[in-house]
């Protein structure tokens, strides 16, 4: 069997084959013209509009905590939904989480589409074609959204309208997250580099990635964590002001297959990894962020109940390896709360590394959580017999407070803007819900 390495988000290139990306001419699209996205609104309890609102700019939310300001609490409505007709496909593979700003949503599709849709009603602003599908997770600031497609570009649209601002040739595909951090706009390209950009799209300077594809990595006090060094093993925090690695993760003591987006807490980095080769073995880390001194580490062998052969597993971690927010952590006062790899959600204390909760479940996870309010919001894999849900635990006991179906399993861990929950999921729905009360 072929092997891969991921790490923070990111999959090693060698034995993980993906389409090469399509080059077509981009062009913008009326909403009229559009024809790809019918929306079905349905509103199932009668909503006012947002009396809060809030932005999610960016991946993973402020500063990539996983968390939300917000107070929203269940029970939730659906205030709309719609449906990706994705030709000859009723199921995609890739939805990562959407962006807010203000009262529009913004998301790419496997159909190559970028959308701009109205967050109250679910009318498409605007729609935006790139040259071939997008994974990648996008970035908004005070008037432009950036994203990267599988074309190999990075594009800046204006927010208004959709026009193509700019837009930045590789010679890759564009997997990644792309993010605006002070005065850089920041990607990765699939086994090319680390492009660091000014705000009009020059390129400033790179960092060579030797081999890593479907990247994702955080910002933190002018850091960057995870960073690729001069060889395919070697990744580590890289200081952007001074153009250097602080140090690196010792890749062949921890020999894992996965490396999760990390989290930040003080002088501490979080982060989890996995091995989906047969029982898929799970490991959670903190390293001392300035000097990388290992603090604690915890290890659980995946926990699955019913029939999940080795067969399955694998293909529910090649699964969940599609995904940018897999695994990814996040705190609450001193805990770290992770969800996905398993039928569990797990909550250690930070500063020592000691299980204080684990929530059991009778399906797989299948997102990252997002927090709010003192509550924890992720997925549940659906199948043949059991329904796709999502569910809400409350982040002090793990203790399940609610759940709902969803028309399919959600694709990346939900974003909380205000009083909405939005995500999507595998049966190309879009879901927006709203705090009833």
């Amino acid at each position: 069997m072929k092997t891969f390495h991921r790490l923070s988000g990111f999959v090693r290139a060698a034995g993980f084959n993906t389409p090469p990306g399509r080059h077509a001419p981009s062009k913008r699209h009326t909403p009229s013209a559009a024809g790809l996205l019918t929306l079905f609104c349905f509103l199932a309890v009668s909503l006012g509009s947002c009396s809060r609102s809030a932005d999610w700019i960016q991946f993973r939310g402020v500063e990539g905590r996983g968390a939300s300001t917000a107070r929203i609490s269940p029970p939730l409505g659906i205030r709309w939904k719609i449906k990706l007709q994705l030709e000859g496909n009723d199921r995609i593979g890739s939805l990562n989480p959407p962006v807010v700003k203000g009262d529009t949503i913004y998301f790419g599709s496997e159909d190559g589409n970028f959308y701009a849709l109205d967050a109250k009603s679910g009318y498409m602003r605007w729609v935006f074609k790139s040259g071939a599908e997008i994974n990648s997770v996008p970035y908004v600031d005070g008037s432009q959204v950036y994203f990267g497609s599988k074309d190999g570009k990075v594009y800046a649209l204006s927010l208004r309208d959709g026009r193509e601002i700019w837009n930045f040739p590789t010679n890759s595909q564009i997997n990644s997250l792309v993010e605006r951090y002070k005065d850089y706009i920041i990607f990765c390209g699939d086994s090319d580099a680390i492009y660091f950009l000014s705000p009009s799209g020059e390129e400033e300077f790179r960092i060579d990635n030797p081999g890593w594809m479907n990247f994702t990595f955080l910002m933190a006090d002018d850091v960057m964590y995870f960073a690729t060094g001069p060889e395919v093993e070697l990744v580590g925090p890289y200081d952007i002001n001074r153009r250097e690695f602080l140090w690196f993760i010792p890749y062949y003591e921890i020999a894992a297959s996965w490396y999760s987006f990390a989290a930040v807490k003080g002088n501490l980095v979080y982060f989890s990894a996995a091995n989906g080769y047969g029982a898929m073995d799970l490991s959670f880390y903190a390293y001392n962020r300035r000097t990388g001194d290992l603090v604690w580490e915890q290890h659980h062998e995946g926990a699955f109940d019913g029939a999940w052969d080795e067969e399955l597993i694998w293909e529910l971690f090649r699964r969940d390896v599609n995904m940018l927010d897999f695994m990814a952590p996040t705190i609450w006062k001193d805990l770290v709360i992770y969800s996905g790899g398993d039928a569990r959600a797990r909550a250690f204390d930070t500063a020592t590394g000691r299980l204080r909760w684990e929530k059991k479940f009778d399906m797989p996870v299948c997102s990252a959580p997002t927090l709010a309010g003192g509550r924890v919001y992720f997925g549940l894999l659906g199948d043949d017999y059991t329904p796709s849900r999502l569910v809400c635990i409350s982040a002090r006991d793990g203790k399940l407070l609610w759940e709902m179906e969803t028309e399919g399993s959600l694709l990346s861990a939900p974003v909380i803007a205000g009083r909405r929950i939005i995500f999507g999921t595998d049966e190309s729905v879009f879901y927006v819900l709203e705090s009833v009360f």
